[in-house]
């Protein structure tokens, strides 16, 4: 394809290929037992790092991208509705593989698979690290050992989460397009929603060392990692578009971006007493892969941080409900 820019759309950041991931924010699952999904509570502000020139450290200029705002073990996930085409989406955490517990590649692997299969993986909560689970992602500081690039590889040195696509090649993105006109199908829904632009301008204070986070594993929650049932030569050899997201604490992304950022997470007992909903979803089409032997050890973020005092109230059954069977300002790449 002839455009290779990933771009921002509000929130939305758009990989060559169709792909769109946003950051969600969620409420944080206790380290014990296994949940339904939890539920999104807004989108996490996303902002071109290459618009905070004068205000980021100079290791984030090098290495381009973007940038969110996120609290002390606050936990996310990575939705893709609106994604319009077939991808393969390679997701890092630390430049270790969310997927497959392995460095990063810049080529798709199958054994171990190293990518999500887009549309069909409608988000990603956490790494693939048990027989139809995952472990949430949560944000932890770099420097303590806690976070996932820390545990696999023994150091930290990148943080934040890279994004990296791969779309179907010329003649099987062709015969795809041609099914699904013969089937009368369009496209993937697009996620609306309008976003926020960034300042013209960062505010003019020097630029010094940012707190780096990254992420760690949190609670365990059913959701499956599916199989590729594409064969290999499907995808296109090199991929279409990457892009580095920095993840920052609150005070930074104040001084960084002179804006506030979003108010503290959401009290998680207070949610269920509310009788609010939480979510199971299952494919029975798709077939899970195996859990990642180097992300099975990864210890829970309360290891190093400490017990988790925030209570826990188990939902009620009828609260998990069960589930389905462009434009914008480009982002600048760098070296990572």
């Amino acid at each position: 394809m002839s455009d290779s820019v990933v771009r921002i759309d509000g929130n939305t950041l758009r990989l060559p290929g169709g792909v769109a991931v946003r950051f969600v924010r969620t409420l944080r699952l206790p380290g014990t037992g296994t949940h339904p999904l939890p539920p999104g509570l807004g989108e996490f502000p996303v902002r071109r790092v290459a618009d905070f020139a004068d205000t980021v450290p100079g290791s984030w200029r090098a290495r381009g991208g973007v940038l969110l705002p996120v609290y002390l073990r606050e936990a996310m996930w990575l939705s893709f509705a609106g994604t319009t085409e077939p991808a393969a989406l390679q997701v890092g955490v630390g430049k270790v593989c969310a997927v497959s517990g392995r460095p990063w590649s810049d080529r798709l692997c199958r054994d171990p698979q190293n990518y999500v299969v887009l549309p069909r993986q409608p988000w990603l909560d956490g790494i693939n690290s048990g027989t139809g689970t995952v472990r949430q992602f949560v944000a932890v500081p770099l420097g303590l050992g806690a976070t996932v690039e820390g545990q696999v590889t023994g150091e930290e040195t990148w943080g934040g989460v890279q994004l990296r696509s791969f779309p179907l090649n010329d003649s099987a993105l062709a015969r795809w397009r041609a099914a699904r006109r013969r089937t009368g199908h369009g496209r993937y829904r697009t996620a609306g929603g309008p976003g926020t632009s960034p300042p013209a301008s960062a505010p003019a204070a020097a630029p010094r060392g940012a707190a780096a986070m990254g992420l760690g594993a949190g609670g365990t929650m059913r959701q499956e990692v599916y199989r590729d049932d594409r064969p290999a030569a499907d995808w296109a050899q090199r991929p279409a578009g990457r892009v580095f997201v920095h993840l920052v604490t609150p005070p930074e992304w104040r001084r960084i971006t002179g804006e506030e950022p979003p108010p503290s997470p959401v009290d998680r007992a207070a949610y269920t007493r509310a009788g609010l909903p939480w979510f199971d979803y299952y494919d029975d089409t798709a077939a899970d892969l195996a859990p990642a032997d180097p992300l099975t050890g990864v210890a829970p973020v309360g290891d190093w941080l400490g017990d988790d005092h925030e209570p826990w109230q188990q939902p009620a059954p009828e609260q998990v409900r069960p589930l389905g069977d462009a434009p914008g300002q480009p982002v600048r790449d760098g070296e990572w």
